[in-house]
Order: C-alpha cells, then structure tokens, then sequence
C-alpha cells in the first residue's frame, strides 16, 4: 500500500464587523494611546469595554480613561513564536489589570526570559509607532517600575472616530486524509474514481471515509465506480466567490456515480444551467494535469428514471 498522503493547509478569511459606541470608542482611543474602560452600576471598571454588564445584563455606556501601566495578574511563556503573533521573539502571554482598572487585558509581554516575569509585577504599555485603530495599537507590555496611573473620566469623542474592523481568521494545520481516502486521491491521479464496499450492507460509499456510516464496520474492499453518473439534485449559484474564476450563474450539483451508493459534489457545465434537471446523465470532464474532474457534462443518454436514485437524494 502506498504511503499515507499528508499536505499542510490554510484556512483563512476576513471577518467584517460593525463596532457600537464603546467599543468604537476603545479602539479609537488606542489610535490616540488612550485607553478606555467603561463602568458598571456597582463601581467596577472593565477592561476592554463591553457594553452590557456581564453580571447584570444591562447596557453600560459610562467610559473612563484608565492607566496605561498595571500588574500582571497571571502568565505563561511563548518559547516559539508564530506568524501574526505581537512580537517575532520568546515573550510571555500576560493578564494585566490595568491602573484604576477591575479587570485583565491579555496582550503580550517583552521580557529577557521566564525568569524574571512574575505574577504582581508592574508593566507599561509600548505604544506601536503607526497606529490604526485596533488592539495592535499596543505593540506589547514591558517590565514597569514606575508611579501607580490613575483613573479619569472620559467623554469617549474623537475626531474621525472607528466604526468598524476587519479581522483575518486564520488557521494552519496539517492534514492527513487517512489510508482510504489516500488510495481514493491516487486514484483520481489516474483519472478514475474509487470507493468502498461494505462488507454487511454491501453499499458502495465515494469517497471512502474507511468504514461503514451505516454499519459501522472498517471498509477495505476497493470498488471503481462511475466514470458516469446522474445528477439527484444541485443549485444554482448566484453569486461569486472571490478568488473563483468561474462565472455565474453555475450549477453545483449531487452526482451518483454508477456503482456508487452516496452522492458526491461537481459542478455542472457543457449545458445551460436552466436546462441542468434530476436525473440528467453526465460524465466527468478532465484538464490538462488536472487531479480531479473540472467539471461534468451531459452524456447524451436519455434522463435516468427517479427510481433508479431516490435513495441517493
């Protein structure tokens, strides 16, 4: 058996969000090296602002201006760095209650080392030289030993004032598909489409995920299924996706492959998409070094009976 397949991948996109008047207003003020906290009912003063009490639920718009020095209140040490995080070099993950503050701010720490952070000890803000309008206007904390900061009350109004963020969500990770799906990938390699059997209920499962959804029972028994198959169903798209040089409208559909049991995922093409219908027959249309199909076209075959799918729905 050929090795097992592993690749590393990105999953990554940019999630737009509106900002209300507080947050708006922490943000902004960190553009300004002004850092805001907003305060509750009951005295407390919290750090970043939210606006509704977390204890009592009510909405809390009253902003203060609080130090931009404070203690550490907990920490763990970053022997390694990733990409994106605040500082390129070991530093330390800290929980810092800021001065007139009640509670933490989680940013990152420069220190020479793990030895001398410690819970209790006083840090300051360094302020990053450019300056936008997000948490990163704190480049990181650094070790403090100067005078106690103390608390102001802030009418939270700046010129050209933040009212929304993007932020990038980003995961990296490596992932291995697993002896079944392995053996399916190379197959695709060859231009040909191979699933699963079942050894109880003899179904044909593509792609194979090594056992049986149904029974439950580990699958090995290799089957080539297809190269033809029937549409059970699909979508129209409407929309395009960024970096997708496919033009809309477009059909995405559910295709059973003869000789499989489970309907997998193509996009229609060779056809008008108003004309695209359940039951139509298709075959798989391959590029030039293409590892998978680009696309199905129709046949020519007359549609298939819905008896002969509806259990693939």
């Amino acid at each position: 058996m050929s090795a097992v397949l592993k690749a590393p991948l990105v999953v990554e996109f940019p999630f737009t969000r509106s900002l209300g008047p507080v947050q708006g207003a922490f943000l902004t003020g960190l553009r300004e090296r002004v850092i805001l906290g907003v305060k509750t009912r009951d005295g407390r003063t919290l750090v970043p602002p939210v606006e509704y009490d977390p204890v009592t639920a009510e909405e809390i718009r009253d902003l203060v201006h609080v130090g931009p020095t404070g203690t550490v209140t907990t920490w763990a040490w970053n022997h390694e760095p990733r990409r994106g995080q605040p500082l390129d070099t070991p530093f330390a993950w800290v929980l810092v209650q800021l001065d007139g503050a009640d509670t933490a701010l989680l940013h990152a720490l420069d220190a020479p080392g793990p030895d001398v952070v410690h819970t209790g000890m006083r840090v300051r803000v360094r302020w990053a030289e450019e300056r936008t309008g997000a948490i990163t206007d704190i480049a990181c904390f650094e070790p403090y030993d100067g005078e106690v900061s103390t608390l102001t009350v802030h009418a939270g109004e700046f010129e050209d004032p933040v009212t929304g963020i993007v932020a990038a969500a980003r995961l990296d990770y490596t992932y291995s598909p697993g002896r079944a799906q392995t053996a399916y990938i190379n197959a695709l390699g060859g231009r040909r489409t191979v699933g699963e059997r079942c050894p109880s209920c003899r179904k044909v499962y593509v792609p194979p995920r090594g056992a049986c959804p149904t029974c439950g029972m580990a699958t090995s028994e290799q089957v080539e299924v297809g190269p033809r198959g029937t549409v059970t169903t699909f979508c129209i798209v409407n929309i395009k996706a960024k970096n997708l040089d496919i033009e809309v409208p477009y059909v995405y559909a559910h295709i059973a492959l003869d000789g499989a049991d489970l309907a997998l995922h193509g996009r229609i093409g060779g056809i008008p998409y108003d004309e695209v219908r359940m039951g139509l027959r298709v075959e798989p249309v391959w590029t030039e070094g293409g590892r998978y199909p680009d696309h199905y076209r129709p046949t020519g075959e007359p549609d298939a009976d819905y008896d002969t799918y509806k259990e693939l729905l």
